[in-house]
């Protein structure tokens, strides 16, 4: 199968993004309608629930076009990189850890969670650092 144009491929994961951020914040107003807003502000149940839901359907859509063809280059970049990518990055982060981990890199998946992990949370805090601490 011939592969989409860059404005093509940018159509697929700019559509299945939008379908998956939707999703993402569909998530967030179940758990405030099932909970109510101060028990679901308690804990960030949305986030935790995109992020296991999100790792399963990137293990399925992955496990699915490795096993039964990937349909084209369009179905992945609207699935796992639109979908997926707009629902939670954190299924390609799953997805990236278990390449590695299958691939025999232990060393470099646990470098790549760890840096991922702290240097997230750290640019985070940079950037709260950076605006609270304009005048």
């Amino acid at each position: 199968m011939p592969q989409p144009s860059f404005l093509a491929a940018s159509l697929y994961v700019a559509l299945g993004g939008a379908f998956g951020s939707w999703l993402r914040f569909l998530v967030g107003r179940g758990w405030t309608a099932m909970l109510g807003p101060v028990r679901a502000g308690a804990f960030p149940y949305g986030t935790l629930t995109v992020n296991v839901l999100g790792s399963l359907a990137m293990g399925l859509a992955t496990g699915w076009l490795a096993r039964f063809g990937s349909h084209g280059e369009g179905t992945r970049l609207l699935i796992a990189v639109g979908v997926l990518g707009g629902f939670t990055t954190f299924s390609s982060f799953s997805l990236d850890f278990a390449t590695l981990i299958e691939r025999g890199e232990i060393g470099t998946a646990a470098f790549y969670t760890l840096a991922t992990l702290l240097a997230g949370f750290g640019s985070l805090f940079l950037g709260l650092f950076v605006m609270r601490s304009m005048a």
